[in-house]
């Protein structure tokens, strides 16, 4: 692929960091920035001399999701030449890039944490949910607002294993963020500390982790992830990735274009949204 744009690769000890760093644009996810991140999950994944892989992030915030900026040179262009959308072919590219990617990093045999700082949203649960643990800062935020779209979420869709079925639909129906504080509650993340200490406590985890035999590591995590398998979590997974594509399919029955909301709208709601939660803390 060449030199990378949007994504850094470092080691440490046994610990492969790898940083989204598009912090410009909140690191929202273009195609380039997801084929570099899977050529450095790749790179880990081969490097026997890494142990665990941590996920992080440049800038104030974690991910804005998916760059809907048709515009970007760095993003695919999906639309036919008269501007029309063919769903066949944003399902296609979607299986491989969002959920596809998604399911190849969630089964890498080596435990994976995400370090999340500031907003989380919607596309950016595609690169959480795949990882084994979580370290949050005070202000992280967790959030998929794509009902705003009217889709019924993410294409990696493990919020009701993530969350349990009623905060899954806490989260979609009202389109809130749920804070640190919560996430640390009800099990999300591992742990909570302070920004400035982020870094430093999840390379911490990271360095005791890869300290452990890596055949070991590696057959932990295959029989947990079998386990939700067998519970039919590929299975479902699947189907929701199915039935966030009837989303598509009815805004271009619509308006022509497979969201029926664009960033702006989405971007007011989100607006919106924050004004009623400042309001209760007022």
């Amino acid at each position: 692929m060449g030199e990378h744009k949007y994504v850094q690769y470092e080691i440490d000890g046994r610990v492969a960091a790898i940083t989204l760093d598009r912090a410009d644009k909140a690191n929202s996810q273009n195609e380039r920035m997801l084929d570099e991140l899977d050529a450095c999950f790749d790179r880990a994944e081969r490097d026997d001399d890494v142990g665990v892989i941590v996920l992080r992030a440049n800038g104030k915030h974690f991910s804005a999701g998916h760059d809907l900026n048709t515009g970007d040179p760095d993003q695919v262009s999906l639309a036919e030449p008269d501007g029309r959308y063919q769903l066949h072919k944003m399902y296609r590219w979607e299986a491989k890039k969002y959920f596809g990617y998604s399911w190849k990093w969630r089964n890498i045999p080596k435990p994976t944490i995400a370090a999340v700082q500031g907003r989380c949203i919607a596309g950016a649960l595609n690169l959480l949910w795949p990882m084994d643990l979580i370290v949050a800062s005070e202000d992280a935020r967790f959030e998929d607002p794509v009902v705003m779209m009217a889709i019924g979420g993410v294409e990696y869709h493990g919020h009701t294993w993530e969350l349990g079925a009623r905060r899954a639909k806490d989260m979609l129906f009202t389109q809130r963020a749920f804070t640190a504080a919560e996430a640390l509650q009800f099990g999300l993340v591992r742990s909570v500390h302070p920004r400035e200490q982020l870094w430093e406590e999840t390379m911490e985890l990271a360095h005791h982790i890869s300290q452990h035999n890596a055949f070991g590591l590696a057959q932990a995590k295959r029989a947990v992830n079998q386990t939700l398998d067998v519970q039919g979590y590929y299975a479902a997974l699947q189907s929701v990735f199915d039935i966030h594509h009837t989303g598509h399919g009815n805004a271009m029955s619509i308006t022509g274009f497979p969201i029926l909301m664009r960033l702006e709208g989405m971007k007011e709601g989100l607006k919106a949204n924050e004004a009623r939660e400042a309001a209760k803390k007022a």
